[in-house]
């Protein structure tokens, strides 16, 4: 992720050093533009969650935002968040206090999504309120019980995918009992939903990674001459 900011950072200055200021200010007045509306600020793995609104207006140090009265107790740290404005190269958006020192800065590292890191917490996602509602319904859809199975369609093993948090990325999946071998030497113990993958992972670390396929199955990737196949029960 820090090699991605470094590209962000290196593109945005050679644009502002071939087409001088006044692109650079016209940059920072379209990511002002689209920061205005509803945003999610959440935990990376959005088991807490505050619903911060953005707004044009000005103050003196920044522009004006609400926070939903829940925030504070979900992310204590936004209590001290007065204001929003743009900075760097236009390219950091920053929730700041009352003095305009920030409280957390945000680099987008995907299109409409932000991500923001506090020194002994964590990172932090700052992403639209209605992408993110999609997301949270998507992880939903995902949870219950599934089968893995060949490509022939013989069932391999089940498993149960649950919404209760494992660690701070990811949640508790567990095995149904006779699995096949290979299955049960995988052993995973933890899932996530990312970027349209449906990732499992063992206590070893080891990783399998599914993705939706034309006929609403999730196939194991890379594929194979006898893939595994993932399917709701």
């Amino acid at each position: 992720m820090t090699s991605r900011r470094a590209r962000i950072a290196i593109v945005a200055l050679v644009a502002a050093m071939a087409c001088g200021a006044p692109a650079r200010a016209q940059d920072t007045s379209t990511l002002k533009k689209d920061m205005v509306g509803q945003w999610e600020l959440s935990t990376t793995e959005r088991s807490k969650t505050c619903v911060i609104t953005l707004k044009s207006d000005a103050t003196p140090l920044g522009m004006k935002l609400e926070l939903e009265p829940a925030c504070p107790k979900a992310l204590p740290f936004t209590v001290d968040i007065n204001s929003w404005s743009i900075k760097g190269l236009g390219d950091i958006v920053r929730l700041q206090d009352a003095t305009g020192q920030p409280v957390i800065d945000f680099t987008e590292v995907e299109t409409g999504i932000f991500e923001g890191l506090r020194t002994g917490e964590g990172v932090y996602i700052l992403q639209n309120l209605a992408a993110a509602r999609s997301l949270a319904k998507s992880m939903d859809q995902m949870i219950g019980d599934w089968a893995m199975v060949r490509g022939n369609g013989d069932q391999i093993c089940g498993l149960t995918l649950t919404n209760t948090e494992a660690t701070a990325d990811n949640f508790q999946v567990f095995l149904k009992p006779k699995c096949d071998p290979a299955i049960a030497a995988f052993a995973p113990t933890q899932w996530r939903l990312d970027h349209g993958q449906i990732l499992l992972q063992s206590a070893r670390g080891d990783t399998w990674s599914f993705e939706a396929d034309d006929n609403a199955q999730w196939r194991r990737v890379p594929d194979s001459a006898d893939p595994l196949i993932m399917l709701r029960q």
